[in-house]
């Protein structure tokens, strides 16, 4: 099955941010993938407002951003107007997350859900008509280089289950191994966020892992 294969910015190296994005877009990934947060839904700040605008200026790939906050509807034109492709929100965050999702749509640009490992399909299910992607949390956002949580697995069947009826990707965010990569790309999941599990920190360089994920 094809991947999508998108690198987590918070894990690059920000001491040269532009050779980072250059060096993963001649690699061949996907989708840059960038973490917001409040310091509130999560307890963690993640990038700033001028990463954000920097990378949507210099990629020749969407950028999505998953907004990790509180109330998310108040900020989506923001983030929409600095050149971001997708926009993950949160349900648990959002009093009106359809409305919310309605005015991505508004804005041109995609809608996509991300839901906690906590969080149970049956309560995101009225979402599932308004998105193209979904999101699993392997992991409690906020931080990298967690530990997977191996009871996502059952949510991740019935997401992929109930994919063709409602026309999303399933994507996957949380300590993507190569081996984790490998297994969940051969039973539905489509998209796969990659930190320091699978591509950041490493002594191959990102052409060299890229074509390897690819390859499982």
């Amino acid at each position: 099955m094809e991947k999508l294969l998108c690198p987590s910015m918070m894990c690059a190296n920000y001491r040269n941010l532009e050779k980072e994005v250059n060096d993963l877009i001649e690699a061949g990934v996907d989708i840059f993938h960038i973490d917001i947060m409040d310091g509130q839904f999560v307890p963690n700040f993640g990038m700033g407002l001028q990463d954000v605008e920097y990378i949507c200026k210099a990629s020749t790939i969407p950028v999505d951003a998953h907004l990790m906050i509180e109330n998310p509807g108040n900020y989506v034109e923001k983030f929409a107007k600095l050149g971001i492709d997708i926009i993950y929100i949160h349900p648990e965050s959002d009093v009106h997350p359809t409305r919310t999702l309605q005015s991505i749509i508004d804005l041109g640009v995609k809608p996509g859900i991300a839901i906690n490992p906590g969080t149970a399909v049956e309560t995101i299910k009225p979402l599932l008509p308004f998105v193209d992607y979904v999101m699993v949390m392997s992991v409690n956002p906020g931080f990298s280089g967690q530990k997977y949580i191996s009871s996502v697995d059952e949510k991740i069947a019935q997401l992929v289950e109930l994919k063709e009826k409602y026309g999303y990707e399933v994507m996957l965010d949380g300590a993507c191994s190569p081996e984790r990569v490998e297994t969940l790309s051969k039973v539905g999941v489509k998209g796969f966020i990659l930190g320091t599990s699978a591509l950041f920190g490493k002594e191959k360089s990102y052409k060299e892992i890229v074509k390897e994920l690819r390859s499982l």
